[in-house]
């Protein structure tokens, strides 16, 4: 099994910064793409930034240029640094990755129990 455990999260305030923590742990053989994922009261969860094992990096288009994603795979910790934030960047943001087990085949997807990020004055 893999648990992830989020980080970071609190109240900031507007055109303020928060960078997110998210580690992976158990009986971990490797980790394929991980990514940061959010929910808002009323909407569907949506995803954020991705990255892969090898760096590459794909956002949405709400947090281009805005929020910057990365990892550290000797460490199977990821990040989210969070910059010029929002009142509508408010959300539970949730880490997740794939990843495969020394007992598994295949990768699965994992989630964590995700973090609060409010952003208001």
């Amino acid at each position: 099994q893999v648990q992830l455990v989020e980080s970071g999260g609190g109240l900031v305030q507007p055109g303020g910064s928060l960078r997110l923590s998210c580690a992976a742990s158990g009986s971990i053989f490797v980790v394929y793409t991980m990514g940061w994922y959010r929910q808002s009261p009323g909407n569907e969860r949506e995803v954020v930034a991705t990255i892969t094992r090898g760096g590459t990096t794909n956002y949405a288009d709400s947090v281009k240029g805005r929020f910057t994603i990365s990892r550290d795979n000797a460490k199977n910790t990821m990040y989210l640094q969070m910059s010029a934030l929002k009142p509508d960047d408010t959300a539970v943001y949730y880490c997740q990755c794939r990843a495969r087990t020394y007992s598994g085949y295949t990768g699965n997807d994992y989630w964590g129990q995700g973090t609060q990020v409010t952003v208001s004055s």
